[in-house]
């Protein structure tokens, strides 16, 4: 089954162009060297009354937006060569220094898929 690296972060909304312009720019690489997809969600119904809220779990403070991402891959060995080209891929490093985000702030895993329906 596929595998999924999966982020949670923070943005503030005066930033959320800059963020996607980054977002598109980075999924197009992950794309080029193999991932499957590559999706960036920005928060839009967040207020549930279920559960813990994204603002809650991501510590959103006033004026941010919540961003929930994936990255699909084949399996964990895919995923490991692919995040691994991307990585050393010097377009990304333009970006690294003028993040639309705190980076310290961003939630991050790699997860099996269990279900896939």
């Amino acid at each position: 089954m596929a595998y999924v690296d999966g982020f949670v972060l923070p943005v503030p909304r005066r930033k959320l162009a800059a963020y996607k312009r980054l977002s598109a720019k980075a999924g197009k690489i992950w794309r080029e060297h193999g991932a499957l997809e590559y999706r960036e969600c920005a928060g839009d119904d967040l207020k549930v009354k279920m559960g813990v809220p994204f603002g809650k779990l991501a510590k959103a403070k006033p004026g941010e937006t919540v961003v929930f991402s994936y990255i699909v891959y084949k399996s964990r060995a895919h995923r490991d060569r692919v995040l691994a080209k991307v990585m050393s891929d010097k377009r990304l490093a333009d970006g690294a220094n003028s993040m639309p985000f705190d980076p310290k702030r961003m939630a991050w895993g790699g997860f099996e898929t269990i279900v896939d329906v």
